[in-house]
């Protein structure tokens, strides 16, 4: 889908940076040459204090971000304007001390950024965790459709949809990605009316974001796909293209996934004049 001279469009992308501090130069490349206007970060492994905002910001980004230790962490940067946050985690489970979910407004779009636990060892506590806040994630989503927002829920949500995200199934089949449970939840937010945008755009092979660092998956493209961009129905229409950046994924250094993302067409204006009641974009 080729984009018209002289139109506006959002670009909003998600990337499992896989260690924010130790791949920073990665990060920093990246956003030069694609410049996204929206970028949604997952498993930063660095402490609310380690965050190089710095560095960010003199890229032409302002960002909001929940760190952890070690573990976890999410981000939502936003070019050249500040992300107005709205949550920084799912409702639900006060006592969820996990850095999982953040969600800010940027130019007119609610994003919603996502890293949902990968649940291995299946079966087992981290498992039940896994259903748990996935379960978690599906109301609140729910609450968004109902609201008839624009929103984007982007990230690493740790589920293989089918099984044609993925190279290969037999050698996967008990991991927890791959479960019948976690794909449940997935295609329940489906239903809800969320659309998702690669499968969208790809509807018979939709491209691969993570390749394991093990068994040379990258040289062989085994692949699987499990970071998402699910847009609610208001910005269906408006969707205008989407990808991978496959290559950032092949760079020294590299995390073990690659940023996917989507461009949004600018929302369409209502004639004053116009006795039609429906809703632009």
């Amino acid at each position: 889908m080729r984009q018209r001279q002289g139109t506006t469009r959002l670009k909003i992308a998600t990337y499992n940076i896989n260690n924010v501090v130790r791949r920073l130069p990665n990060l920093l490349s990246w956003l030069a040459e694609s410049q996204p206007d929206v970028v949604c970060l997952q498993e930063l492994k660095a402490a609310q204090a380690a965050f190089p905002v710095s560095a960010i910001n003199d890229a032409g980004y302002h960002a909001a971000w929940q760190g952890q230790p070690t573990w976890n962490g999410v981000a939502i940067l936003a070019r050249g304007t500040e992300p107005i946050v709205t949550r920084r985690a799912l409702p639900g489970d006060p006592d969820d001390s996990q850095a999982r979910y953040i969600e800010a407004a940027v130019r007119g779009v609610l994003v919603g950024c996502i890293y949902a636990p990968n649940g291995n060892p299946h079966p087992g506590p981290k498992f039940d965790y896994k259903l748990e806040w996935m379960a978690r994630l599906a109301a609140h989503a729910g609450t968004l459709i109902v609201a008839q927002a624009p929103v984007v829920l982007a990230g690493d949500f740790n589920v293989v949809p089918t099984d044609a995200d993925i190279y290969a199934v037999r050698s996967w089949a008990r991991d927890a990605l791959l479960q019948p449970a976690p794909r449940k939840f997935y295609h329940e937010l489906l239903a809800q009316g969320w659309t998702d945008a690669l499968r969208e755009m790809y509807p018979r092979n939709a491209p691969y974001t993570f390749w394991d660092y093990k068994r040379e998956a990258w040289s062989r493209d085994a692949g699987l796909r499990i970071d998402h961009l699910l847009v609610s129905p208001v910005l269906r229409a408006r969707l205008a293209n989407g990808g991978v950046d496959r290559g950032v994924r092949g760079q020294d250094g590299a995390s073990d996934h690659a940023p996917a993302w989507i461009t949004l067409r600018e929302k369409a204006a209502v004639p004053k004049n116009s006795k039609s009641r429906r809703r632009a974009g």
